[in-house]
């Protein structure tokens, strides 16, 4: 139910569209680490969310806001091997910025809930 966990699915199927159109040979390579970086994300907000304290699911939290900015640099990657044009590119940037954003205002009205 959480808005940051449905605008990562969303961010997540755009990213796999985009990479299934990456060379093969990328499949177990760039492709792989995109995918999972990106899966990590409302993953994460899913088994903190699941957690019993506040403490652990700004922890999982966390750790979904760093595997963003790890989707973020493999896509510059991709961008830069032209595995992605730079329309795509900003697009996708743009929605995860978006994302990163609404993760830090959400992990900062937890912390002061504390």
């Amino acid at each position: 139910e959480l808005k940051i966990w449905q605008k990562s699915i969303e961010l997540v199927t755009e990213i796999y569209k985009v990479t299934a159109k990456f060379p093969d040979k990328e499949r177990f390579g760039l492709i792989n680490q995109i995918n999972r970086a990106s899966v990590s994300i409302p993953s994460n907000i899913a088994e903190g969310a699941g957690r019993n304290s506040t403490k652990e699911f700004l922890h999982f939290l966390s750790i979904a806001h760093a595997s963003s900015y790890e989707t973020e640099t493999q896509l510059i990657i991709a961008h830069n091997l032209n595995y992605l044009l730079i329309n795509e590119l900003d697009l996708l940037i743009e929605k995860l910025n978006e994302w990163q954003k609404m993760s830090y205002s959400f992990q900062l009205k937890l912390k002061s809930a504390i």
